[in-house]
C-alpha cells in the first residue's frame, strides 16, 4: 500500500483518510454528549506501531489504516503538516523512567525536543506532565489523562490545541426551545444573519435526514454543527457529518432547496425585509463547551490496543528491550462554542508499564432558517485538506446568564 501524506508540506489525502477514518470508526460508539479527537491519537499509535511486534503490531496497523512499516513516517509527517494549520498547536512528548533503556534507531525517529525522563519522585514527574499539558494547551486542558505509578516506565503523549474566531460574529439572544429535550430551558442562544444561504443545506442518509451548517473562521479552520432527525442517534449523525467534510454525501444547499420545512431544523420561507437581499439565511444555535474523559483501553480492539493492553509479555521490541505492555491509554479534550469564535484541545497520553427599533419592512427576501435547538453534533475540520481535528456531540448547551441585581442602590444614587 503507498501512503502520500503530504502535499507541498500540506496535509496529503491519504493521510485525511486514514486519520478521518479513525474519527469514523470512533464516532460510531458515541451515544451522548463528548467531545474528541482522532487527530490527537493517531500519531501516538503510529509510533508504538514502529516498535511493536506480533499481533500488538498487526492490531495498530489495523487500526491505523496503514502499513505498521510506514506508521512512523506518516506520524512525523502528520504532525509536520498539522504545525502548517493556522490556529492549530500540536505537540508530542515522550518521558521514560530513567531506567528503562531505548533503542536509539527508535527514540530518534520522534520529533526533536520531544525526550525527557523521570525518576522514582513520582509527585514532581506527575507535576511536570501535568504542566506539559497545560502549557500545550493554553491551560484548556489542565492535566495529563494517566497518571505515574511505580509500574510506569514510559509516558507517550500527544496535545493538540485549536483556536478561530469567526469571520462573522453571532449576535447573543436567549433561546428558549419549545419541543424537544431542550425545552423549558433558558439557553444562551447565538443568533446572526448572512448572505450565504449556501452555508447551510440537507443530505439524504439511509439512517435519515441531516441538515450541516459550516460555520468559517478566519484562519482556515471550520466547525460544522450537524442536526439529524429526531429518531437519529449521535453515531448516525456524525457519521454523516465525516461523510459531509469529506463530500463522500452530496448536500443540497439552502438557496437550491423549495419552500417549506426541507430538513431537520431546516426551513424555507417568504418573509418581508428592510433590505433589497433576494435570500438570507437565518441561523439560531446555542454556546456550548463540551468536556470528555476517554478510555481508550475500554475500546481496545478500536485503537488496536487489545494485544498490546496484554501484561503477560512484551510488545515493543523495537522501542526497548525491556518488555513493555500498555498499561494506561487516555484521552481528555475539550471544546467551546461562543458568539466570537471556536476553542478545542485534547491530550492523549499511553503509559507502559509492566444582539432596536422595530425596522420598516418594504421589501421582501427568501429566508433560510436553520435552528438548532436540540441535541446536535459538530466537527472542527482544517478548510484545505478537509482533515476532522476534533468532534462532538451537545447535550448540554450553556444556560442564558442569570443578570443579578443589587438589593439596594448605592448610597447617593
Amino acid at each position: 500500500m503507498r501512503v502520500d501524506t503530504l502535499t507541498g508540506g500540506r496535509l496529503g489525502g491519504e493521510a485525511v483518510r486514514a486519520v478521518n477514518g479513525l474519527t469514523r470508526q470512533w464516532a460510531t460508539t458515541v451515544r451522548d454528549g463528548t467531545v474528541l479527537s482522532a487527530t490527537g491519537v493517531w500519531p501516538l499509535l503510529a509510533f508504538l506501531a514502529d516498535g511493536a511486534t506480533g499481533p500488538a503490531r498487526a492490531e495498530l496497523a489495523a487500526a491505523l489504516g496503514v502499513p505498521a512499516g510506514q506508521a512512523a513516517g506518516a506520524a512525523r509527517e502528520l504532525l509536520a503538516a498539522l504545525a502548517s494549520v493556522s490556529g492549530l498547536d500540536a505537540a508530542l512528548g515522550l518521558w521514560t523512567h530513567h531506567a528503562l533503556p531505548l533503542r536509539e534507531e527508535w527514540r530518534s525517529g520522534l520529533p526533536a525536543g520531544t525526550y525527557g525522563t523521570f525518576g522514582d519522585d513520582l509527585v514532581t514527574a506527575q507535576e511536570r506532565l501535568d504542566a506539559w499539558a497545560a502549557e500545550r494547551t493554553g491551560g484548556l486542558v489542565e492535566r495529563m489523562p494517566v497518571t505515574l505509578s511505580r509500574d510506569a516506565r514510559m509516558v507517550l503523549a500527544g496535545a493538540l490545541a485549536l483556536r478561530t474566531t469567526w469571520r462573522q460574529p453571532f449576535g447573543e439572544l436567549p433561546l428558549r426551545p419549545d419541543a424537544g429535550p431542550w425545552r423549558g430551558r433558558t439557553l444562551r442562544g447565538l443568533h446572526r444573519r448572512s448572505v450565504r444561504p449556501d452555508r447551510v443545506g440537507v443530505t439524504s442518509t439511509p439512517d435519515g435526514f441531516v441538515t450541516a451548517l459550516t460555520v468559517p473562521g478566519d484562519n482556515g479552520v471550520d466547525v460544522h454543527l450537524v442536526l439529524g432527525e429526531e429518531r437519529m442517534t449521535p453515531d448516525q449523525v456524525l457519521l454523516a457529518g465525516v461523510g459531509i467534510v469529506e463530500r463522500a454525501l452530496p448536500l443540497t444547499g439552502g438557496g437550491s432547496l423549495p419552500h417549506g420545512h426541507v430538513g431537520p431544523g431546516l426551513f424555507v420561507a417568504r418573509e418581508p425585509a428592510v433590505e433589497p437581499v433576494p435570500l438570507m439565511l437565518d441561523v439560531r444555535t446555542v454556546a456550548y463547551e463540551v468536556r470528555a474523559d476517554h478510555d481508550l483501553l475500554a475500546l481496545a480492539r478500536l485503537f488496536g490496543l487489545s494485544a498490546a493492553a496484554d501484561a503477560r509479555h512484551g510488545h515493543f521490541p523495537g522501542i526497548s528491550d525491556f518488555p513493555l505492555a500498555v498499561g494506561e491509554a487516555r484521552q481528555s479534550a475539550l471544546a467551546q462554542f461562543g458568539p466570537l469564535g471556536f476553542r478545542a484541545a485534547a491530550v492523549t497520553a499511553v503509559l507502559a508499564a509492566p444582539g432596536s427599533a422595530p425596522p420598516e419592512y418594504r421589501y421582501e427576501s427568501t429566508v433560510v432558517r436553520a435552528a438548532f435547538d436540540r441535541p446536535f453534533g459538530f466537527l472542527a475540520v482544517d478548510r484545505e485538506s478537509r482533515l476532522v481535528l476534533m468532534a462532538g456531540w451537545v447535550t448540554d448547551p450553556a444556560p442564558e446568564p442569570v443578570m443579578r441585581f443589587p438589593d439596594a442602590a448605592p448610597p447617593g444614587l
